[in-house]
Protein backbone atom coordinates (compact mmCIF):
# COMPACT_ATOMS: atom_id res chain seq x y z
CA UNK A 1 0.00 0.00 0.00
CA UNK A 2 1.27 3.48 -0.90
CA UNK A 3 2.20 5.63 2.13
CA UNK A 4 -0.18 8.32 0.86
CA UNK A 5 -3.06 5.90 0.35
CA UNK A 6 -5.52 5.38 3.24
CA UNK A 7 -5.68 1.84 4.63
CA UNK A 8 -8.38 -0.47 3.35
CA UNK A 9 -11.51 -0.56 5.48
CA UNK A 10 -12.94 -3.65 7.17
CA UNK A 11 -16.57 -4.05 8.24
CA UNK A 12 -17.56 -6.34 11.10
CA UNK A 13 -21.21 -7.34 11.43
CA UNK A 14 -22.82 -8.87 14.51
CA UNK A 15 -26.10 -8.50 16.38
CA UNK A 16 -24.31 -8.16 19.74
CA UNK A 17 -22.67 -4.82 20.55
CA UNK A 18 -20.30 -6.45 23.05
CA UNK A 19 -18.86 -8.71 20.36
CA UNK A 20 -18.27 -5.75 18.04
CA UNK A 21 -16.58 -3.85 20.88
CA UNK A 22 -14.24 -6.79 21.46
CA UNK A 23 -13.18 -6.76 17.80
CA UNK A 24 -12.38 -3.05 18.09
CA UNK A 25 -10.24 -3.66 21.15
CA UNK A 26 -8.36 -6.61 19.62
CA UNK A 27 -7.65 -4.87 16.32
CA UNK A 28 -7.17 -1.25 17.40
CA UNK A 29 -4.19 0.31 15.63
CA UNK A 30 -3.82 -2.61 13.23
CA UNK A 31 -6.74 -2.08 10.80
CA UNK A 32 -9.31 0.55 9.86
CA UNK A 33 -12.44 -0.98 11.40
CA UNK A 34 -16.14 -0.12 11.00
CA UNK A 35 -18.87 -2.06 12.80
CA UNK A 36 -22.54 -2.67 12.05
CA UNK A 37 -25.06 -3.85 14.62
CA UNK A 38 -27.08 -6.33 12.59
CA UNK A 39 -27.71 -6.97 8.88
CA UNK A 40 -29.79 -3.84 8.19
CA UNK A 41 -27.06 -1.57 9.53
CA UNK A 42 -24.49 -3.53 7.52
CA UNK A 43 -26.42 -3.04 4.27
CA UNK A 44 -26.63 0.68 4.95
CA UNK A 45 -22.90 0.88 5.70
CA UNK A 46 -21.95 -1.05 2.55
CA UNK A 47 -24.10 1.22 0.39
CA UNK A 48 -23.15 4.53 2.04
CA UNK A 49 -19.68 4.11 3.56
CA UNK A 50 -17.94 1.58 1.32
CA UNK A 51 -16.04 0.28 -0.41
CA UNK A 52 -14.89 -2.24 2.19
CA UNK A 53 -11.93 -4.45 1.46
CA UNK A 54 -13.25 -7.11 3.83
CA UNK A 55 -16.70 -7.82 5.27
CA UNK A 56 -16.76 -10.17 8.28
CA UNK A 57 -20.20 -11.32 9.40
CA UNK A 58 -21.55 -13.42 12.21
CA UNK A 59 -23.66 -16.34 11.00
CA UNK A 60 -26.63 -16.36 13.36
CA UNK A 61 -28.46 -13.03 13.32
CA UNK A 62 -32.19 -12.25 13.44
CA UNK A 63 -33.98 -11.29 10.23
CA UNK A 64 -31.13 -12.21 7.90
CA UNK A 65 -28.34 -14.65 8.66
CA UNK A 66 -24.72 -14.15 7.68
CA UNK A 67 -24.97 -16.32 4.57
CA UNK A 68 -27.89 -14.27 3.27
CA UNK A 69 -26.16 -10.98 4.08
CA UNK A 70 -22.95 -11.96 2.30
CA UNK A 71 -24.89 -13.24 -0.71
CA UNK A 72 -26.49 -9.78 -0.90
CA UNK A 73 -23.08 -8.11 -0.40
CA UNK A 74 -21.70 -10.13 -3.31
CA UNK A 75 -23.99 -8.14 -5.62
CA UNK A 76 -23.74 -4.78 -3.83
CA UNK A 77 -19.95 -4.81 -3.37
CA UNK A 78 -18.55 -7.61 -5.55
CA UNK A 79 -14.89 -6.81 -4.95
CA UNK A 80 -15.18 -6.96 -1.16
CA UNK A 81 -13.68 -10.13 0.30
CA UNK A 82 -16.34 -11.84 2.41
CA UNK A 83 -15.67 -13.88 5.56
CA UNK A 84 -17.99 -15.47 8.11
CA UNK A 85 -17.77 -16.33 11.80
CA UNK A 86 -19.57 -19.48 12.85
CA UNK A 87 -19.89 -22.07 15.60
CA UNK A 88 -19.37 -25.76 14.87
CA UNK A 89 -23.13 -26.29 15.01
CA UNK A 90 -23.47 -23.99 11.99
CA UNK A 91 -21.20 -26.02 9.68
CA UNK A 92 -23.92 -26.84 7.13
CA UNK A 93 -24.91 -23.19 6.97
CA UNK A 94 -21.28 -22.19 6.53
CA UNK A 95 -20.93 -24.47 3.51
CA UNK A 96 -24.05 -22.84 2.05
CA UNK A 97 -22.51 -19.42 2.67
CA UNK A 98 -19.36 -20.39 0.78
CA UNK A 99 -21.42 -21.56 -2.19
CA UNK A 100 -24.00 -18.75 -2.34
CA UNK A 101 -22.03 -15.79 -1.06
CA UNK A 102 -18.68 -16.79 -2.56
CA UNK A 103 -17.19 -16.51 0.92
CA UNK A 104 -13.43 -16.37 0.98
CA UNK A 105 -13.00 -17.97 4.39
CA UNK A 106 -15.00 -18.87 7.46
CA UNK A 107 -13.67 -18.79 10.98
CA UNK A 108 -14.97 -20.83 13.91
CA UNK A 109 -15.86 -19.36 17.26
CA UNK A 110 -14.13 -18.68 19.51
CA UNK A 111 -11.50 -17.09 17.25
CA UNK A 112 -8.27 -15.92 18.91
CA UNK A 113 -6.77 -12.56 17.94
CA UNK A 114 -3.76 -13.92 16.05
CA UNK A 115 -5.89 -16.23 13.89
CA UNK A 116 -8.24 -13.36 13.08
CA UNK A 117 -5.35 -10.99 12.25
CA UNK A 118 -3.74 -13.51 9.90
CA UNK A 119 -7.09 -14.10 8.18
CA UNK A 120 -7.64 -10.36 7.72
CA UNK A 121 -4.14 -9.86 6.31
CA UNK A 122 -4.79 -12.67 3.81
CA UNK A 123 -8.18 -11.18 2.91
CA UNK A 124 -6.73 -7.72 2.29
CA UNK A 125 -4.04 -9.28 0.09
CA UNK A 126 -6.78 -11.03 -1.88
CA UNK A 127 -8.71 -7.76 -2.20
CA UNK A 128 -5.65 -5.98 -3.58
CA UNK A 129 -5.13 -8.76 -6.13
CA UNK A 130 -8.73 -8.49 -7.30
CA UNK A 131 -8.50 -4.70 -7.59
CA UNK A 132 -5.25 -4.96 -9.55
CA UNK A 133 -6.78 -7.58 -11.85
CA UNK A 134 -9.81 -5.37 -12.46
CA UNK A 135 -7.63 -2.38 -13.28
CA UNK A 136 -5.57 -4.43 -15.75
CA UNK A 137 -8.78 -5.71 -17.35
CA UNK A 138 -10.22 -2.20 -17.60
CA UNK A 139 -7.04 -0.87 -19.17
CA UNK A 140 -7.03 -3.77 -21.65
CA UNK A 141 -10.69 -3.15 -22.44
CA UNK A 142 -10.14 0.58 -22.96
CA UNK A 143 -7.17 -0.16 -25.20
CA UNK A 144 -9.16 -2.64 -27.30
CA UNK A 145 -12.02 -0.16 -27.71
CA UNK A 146 -9.62 2.61 -28.73
CA UNK A 147 -7.95 0.36 -31.33
CA UNK A 148 -11.33 -0.53 -32.83
CA UNK A 149 -12.62 3.04 -32.95
CA UNK A 150 -9.36 4.37 -34.38
CA UNK A 151 -9.43 1.64 -37.02
CA UNK A 152 -13.04 2.54 -37.92
CA UNK A 153 -12.10 6.22 -38.15
CA UNK A 154 -9.23 5.53 -40.54
CA UNK A 155 -10.81 2.81 -42.69
CA UNK A 156 -14.49 3.88 -42.73
CA UNK A 157 -14.55 7.58 -41.77
CA UNK A 158 -18.24 8.04 -42.62
CA UNK A 159 -19.16 5.16 -40.33
CA UNK A 160 -17.02 6.63 -37.57
CA UNK A 161 -18.61 10.04 -38.17
CA UNK A 162 -22.03 8.56 -37.51
CA UNK A 163 -20.82 6.73 -34.39
CA UNK A 164 -19.27 9.96 -33.12
CA UNK A 165 -22.47 11.94 -33.69
CA UNK A 166 -24.79 9.48 -32.01
CA UNK A 167 -22.44 8.91 -29.07
CA UNK A 168 -23.06 12.48 -27.94
CA UNK A 169 -26.82 11.89 -27.96
CA UNK A 170 -26.41 8.59 -26.12
CA UNK A 171 -24.18 10.17 -23.47
CA UNK A 172 -26.76 12.91 -22.89
CA UNK A 173 -29.65 10.42 -22.69
CA UNK A 174 -27.77 8.23 -20.20
CA UNK A 175 -27.14 11.30 -18.04
CA UNK A 176 -30.75 12.51 -18.31
CA UNK A 177 -32.07 9.07 -17.29
CA UNK A 178 -29.39 8.66 -14.58
CA UNK A 179 -28.50 5.23 -15.97
CA UNK A 180 -26.01 3.06 -14.12
CA UNK A 181 -22.73 2.23 -15.91
CA UNK A 182 -23.20 4.86 -18.63
CA UNK A 183 -19.89 3.78 -20.21
CA UNK A 184 -21.67 0.70 -21.58
CA UNK A 185 -24.15 2.81 -23.57
CA UNK A 186 -21.51 5.26 -24.81
CA UNK A 187 -19.26 2.37 -25.84
CA UNK A 188 -22.17 0.71 -27.65
CA UNK A 189 -22.70 3.95 -29.59
CA UNK A 190 -19.01 4.29 -30.52
CA UNK A 191 -18.86 0.64 -31.65
CA UNK A 192 -22.34 0.52 -33.18
CA UNK A 193 -20.93 0.86 -36.73
CA UNK A 194 -17.91 -1.42 -36.32
CA UNK A 195 -19.61 -4.12 -38.40
CA UNK A 196 -19.56 -1.65 -41.30
CA UNK A 197 -15.87 -2.40 -41.76
CA UNK A 198 -17.02 -5.24 -44.02
CA UNK A 199 -19.39 -3.10 -46.13
CA UNK A 200 -18.56 -1.21 -49.35
CA UNK A 201 -17.94 2.52 -49.17
CA UNK A 202 -20.58 3.45 -51.74
CA UNK A 203 -23.27 1.70 -49.70
CA UNK A 204 -22.22 3.45 -46.50
CA UNK A 205 -22.15 6.80 -48.28
CA UNK A 206 -25.77 6.33 -49.36
CA UNK A 207 -26.83 5.26 -45.85
CA UNK A 208 -25.14 8.12 -44.02
CA UNK A 209 -26.38 10.75 -46.45
CA UNK A 210 -29.96 9.56 -46.03
CA UNK A 211 -30.28 8.35 -49.64
CA UNK A 212 -32.73 5.55 -50.59
CA UNK A 213 -31.38 1.99 -50.77
CA UNK A 214 -32.33 -0.92 -52.96
CA UNK A 215 -33.82 -3.97 -51.30
CA UNK A 216 -30.52 -5.84 -51.65
CA UNK A 217 -28.57 -2.90 -50.19
CA UNK A 218 -30.97 -2.66 -47.24
CA UNK A 219 -30.53 -6.35 -46.47
CA UNK A 220 -26.75 -6.02 -46.68
CA UNK A 221 -26.69 -3.05 -44.34
CA UNK A 222 -29.08 -4.68 -41.85
CA UNK A 223 -26.51 -7.42 -41.32
CA UNK A 224 -23.82 -5.15 -39.89
CA UNK A 225 -24.91 -5.43 -36.20
CA UNK A 226 -24.49 -9.22 -36.28
CA UNK A 227 -21.05 -8.79 -37.83
CA UNK A 228 -20.13 -6.38 -35.03
CA UNK A 229 -21.18 -8.89 -32.38
CA UNK A 230 -18.98 -11.57 -33.95
CA UNK A 231 -16.06 -9.15 -33.80
CA UNK A 232 -16.71 -8.17 -30.17
CA UNK A 233 -17.49 -11.62 -28.77
CA UNK A 234 -13.84 -12.27 -27.90
CA UNK A 235 -13.45 -9.12 -25.80
CA UNK A 236 -14.27 -9.67 -22.09
CA UNK A 237 -16.90 -7.55 -20.30
CA UNK A 238 -18.48 -6.32 -23.52
CA UNK A 239 -21.54 -8.60 -23.43
CA UNK A 240 -24.00 -5.76 -22.57
CA UNK A 241 -22.41 -3.62 -25.29
CA UNK A 242 -22.71 -6.43 -27.84
CA UNK A 243 -26.39 -6.95 -26.99
CA UNK A 244 -27.13 -3.24 -27.43
CA UNK A 245 -25.41 -3.26 -30.82
CA UNK A 246 -27.20 -6.44 -31.91
CA UNK A 247 -30.62 -4.90 -31.20
CA UNK A 248 -29.94 -1.41 -32.61
CA UNK A 249 -32.37 -1.95 -35.53
CA UNK A 250 -35.10 -3.63 -33.46
CA UNK A 251 -38.36 -1.71 -33.26
CA UNK A 252 -40.22 -1.44 -29.93
CA UNK A 253 -43.07 -3.50 -31.40
CA UNK A 254 -40.66 -6.36 -32.13
CA UNK A 255 -40.27 -5.85 -35.88
CA UNK A 256 -36.78 -5.89 -37.36
CA UNK A 257 -33.52 -7.76 -36.81
CA UNK A 258 -32.52 -9.89 -35.08
CA UNK A 259 -35.28 -12.40 -35.61
CA UNK A 260 -36.97 -13.60 -32.45
CA UNK A 261 -39.78 -12.81 -30.05
CA UNK A 262 -38.28 -9.86 -28.14
CA UNK A 263 -40.40 -6.72 -28.05
CA UNK A 264 -41.06 -3.77 -25.76
CA UNK A 265 -39.00 -3.59 -22.59
CA UNK A 266 -37.61 -7.08 -23.20
CA UNK A 267 -35.36 -5.49 -25.83
CA UNK A 268 -32.04 -4.50 -24.19
CA UNK A 269 -32.14 -0.88 -23.03
CA UNK A 270 -28.99 -0.06 -24.98
CA UNK A 271 -30.63 -1.31 -28.18
CA UNK A 272 -33.72 0.85 -27.56
CA UNK A 273 -31.53 3.92 -27.08
CA UNK A 274 -29.48 3.21 -30.20
CA UNK A 275 -32.61 2.69 -32.31
CA UNK A 276 -33.99 6.16 -31.62
CA UNK A 277 -30.70 8.07 -31.93
CA UNK A 278 -29.66 6.25 -35.11
CA UNK A 279 -32.98 6.99 -36.80
CA UNK A 280 -32.80 10.59 -35.65
CA UNK A 281 -29.31 10.83 -37.13
CA UNK A 282 -30.58 9.42 -40.44
CA UNK A 283 -33.35 12.02 -40.55
CA UNK A 284 -30.83 14.78 -39.80
CA UNK A 285 -28.58 13.48 -42.58
CA UNK A 286 -31.60 13.67 -44.90
CA UNK A 287 -31.92 17.39 -44.21
CA UNK A 288 -34.46 17.60 -41.36
CA UNK A 289 -33.79 19.98 -38.49
CA UNK A 290 -34.20 18.94 -34.83
CA UNK A 291 -37.89 19.80 -34.55
CA UNK A 292 -38.82 18.14 -37.84
CA UNK A 293 -36.75 15.06 -37.03
CA UNK A 294 -38.44 14.62 -33.65
CA UNK A 295 -41.86 15.11 -35.22
CA UNK A 296 -41.11 12.40 -37.76
CA UNK A 297 -39.99 9.98 -35.04
CA UNK A 298 -43.22 10.56 -33.14
CA UNK A 299 -45.27 9.67 -36.21
CA UNK A 300 -43.75 6.19 -36.35
CA UNK A 301 -46.09 4.47 -33.91
CA UNK A 302 -44.65 1.32 -32.35
CA UNK A 303 -41.11 1.92 -33.57
CA UNK A 304 -39.56 3.39 -30.42
CA UNK A 305 -39.70 3.18 -26.65
CA UNK A 306 -41.70 6.32 -25.67
CA UNK A 307 -39.28 6.94 -22.79
CA UNK A 308 -36.39 7.13 -25.27
CA UNK A 309 -38.26 9.64 -27.45
CA UNK A 310 -38.91 11.80 -24.40
CA UNK A 311 -35.29 11.58 -23.22
CA UNK A 312 -34.02 12.52 -26.69
CA UNK A 313 -36.40 15.47 -26.84
CA UNK A 314 -35.27 16.72 -23.42
CA UNK A 315 -31.56 16.38 -24.19
CA UNK A 316 -31.83 18.05 -27.59
CA UNK A 317 -33.23 21.09 -25.81
CA UNK A 318 -30.20 21.10 -23.50
CA UNK A 319 -27.49 20.75 -26.15
CA UNK A 320 -24.59 23.15 -25.99
CA UNK A 321 -24.45 26.01 -28.46
CA UNK A 322 -21.52 26.11 -30.86
CA UNK A 323 -19.51 28.71 -32.72
CA UNK A 324 -18.63 27.97 -36.32
CA UNK A 325 -14.94 28.57 -36.98
CA UNK A 326 -12.73 28.17 -40.02
CA UNK A 327 -9.23 26.98 -39.18
CA UNK A 328 -6.21 25.57 -40.93
CA UNK A 329 -5.24 21.91 -40.56
CA UNK A 330 -2.35 22.96 -38.33
CA UNK A 331 -4.81 24.69 -35.94
CA UNK A 332 -7.18 21.76 -35.42
CA UNK A 333 -7.64 20.83 -31.76
CA UNK A 334 -9.00 17.86 -29.85
CA UNK A 335 -12.79 17.81 -29.30
CA UNK A 336 -13.54 20.17 -32.18
CA UNK A 337 -16.47 18.86 -34.25
CA UNK A 338 -16.24 18.88 -38.03
CA UNK A 339 -18.92 21.00 -39.68
CA UNK A 340 -18.07 19.56 -43.10
CA UNK A 341 -16.64 16.42 -44.66
CA UNK A 342 -12.88 16.55 -45.10
CA UNK A 343 -12.19 15.05 -48.52
CA UNK A 344 -9.27 14.14 -50.73
CA UNK A 345 -10.80 14.36 -54.18
CA UNK A 346 -13.95 12.23 -54.05
CA UNK A 347 -12.77 10.25 -51.03
CA UNK A 348 -14.08 11.20 -47.58
CA UNK A 349 -11.22 11.24 -45.07
CA UNK A 350 -13.23 12.45 -42.08
CA UNK A 351 -17.00 12.84 -41.96
CA UNK A 352 -19.10 15.81 -40.90
CA UNK A 353 -20.12 15.60 -37.25
CA UNK A 354 -16.96 13.76 -36.24
CA UNK A 355 -15.33 14.82 -32.99
CA UNK A 356 -11.60 15.16 -33.42
CA UNK A 357 -9.25 13.05 -31.34
CA UNK A 358 -5.47 13.37 -31.13
CA UNK A 359 -5.06 10.30 -33.38
CA UNK A 360 -7.32 11.73 -36.07
CA UNK A 361 -5.61 15.12 -36.01
CA UNK A 362 -2.15 13.52 -36.38
CA UNK A 363 -3.39 11.37 -39.28
CA UNK A 364 -4.96 14.37 -40.99
CA UNK A 365 -1.80 16.48 -40.64
CA UNK A 366 0.34 13.65 -42.02
CA UNK A 367 -1.97 13.35 -45.02
CA UNK A 368 -1.95 17.13 -45.45
CA UNK A 369 1.87 17.17 -45.62
CA UNK A 370 1.85 14.53 -48.35
CA UNK A 371 -1.13 15.82 -50.30
CA UNK A 372 -2.47 19.30 -49.61
CA UNK A 373 -6.04 19.45 -48.38
CA UNK A 374 -8.44 22.31 -48.99
CA UNK A 375 -8.27 24.92 -46.23
CA UNK A 376 -9.76 26.36 -44.10
CA UNK A 377 -11.69 23.55 -42.41
CA UNK A 378 -15.07 24.39 -40.87
CA UNK A 379 -15.39 23.21 -37.27
CA UNK A 380 -17.80 23.67 -34.38
CA UNK A 381 -16.44 24.82 -31.03
CA UNK A 382 -18.70 24.79 -27.91
CA UNK A 383 -19.49 28.22 -26.46
CA UNK A 384 -18.17 28.29 -22.90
Amino acid sequence: MSPNKPPEKILFVDDEAAVLDSFKRQLRGKFDIDTALGPAAAQQAIQNDGPYAVIVSDMKMPGMNGAQLLAWARGASPESVRMILTGFADMDSAVKAVNEGNVYRFLTKPCDAQTLIRALIDAIRQYRLEIAERQILEQTLQGAIKVLTDMLALVKPEAFGRASRISRHVRDIAAEMALEQPWQYETAAMLSQIGCLALPDDLLHKVYKGKPLSRMESEEFRGHPAMAVELLDNIPRLEPVSQAILYQEKQFDGYGPPEGGLAGHAIPLGGRILKVVLDFDSLSAGGLNKASGLAELKKRHGWYDPDMILALEVTLGMEANYNLRRVGVADLEENMILAQDVCAGSRVLLAQGQQLSRTLIVSLRNYHRAQRLAEPVEVLVPIR
